[in-house]
């Protein structure tokens, strides 16, 4: 199998393991600190599968420009109050959250 297909069925894994989640059941994660949020201008999966390889520059280039960061107090607020519905993924110990 060659490194194409390798990397085709890990982003198909986290493409099954990505669901839509109430936030409000996500509030631990976002009190632990480990809530990421993921610009929805971005592929939540190929974000997740960065992470999962431990893509550095690239998840580096995505904090800087500010597409991916923790959830903001804010943004938590917001979600809460609103009882939104978010696109969750874990790739641990993140839960990568997408409105």
């Amino acid at each position: 199998m060659d490194e194409s297909n390798c990397c085709d069925i890990a982003k198909e894994k986290v493409n099954l393991e990505t669901s839509q989640i109430a936030w409000k059941e996500l509030q631990r994660f976002f009190a632990s600190g480990t809530a990421v949020f993921v610009a929805t201008d971005l592929d939540l999966v190929d974000v997740a599968y960065q992470f999962s390889i431990d893509h550095k520059d690239q998840v580096a280039t995505w904090m800087q420009s500010n597409q991916v960061a923790l959830v903001s107090d804010q943004q938590a607020t917001d979600w809460f109050e609103a009882d939104a519905e978010v696109w969750a993924v874990v790739v641990k110990p993140w839960i990568l959250v997408q409105q």
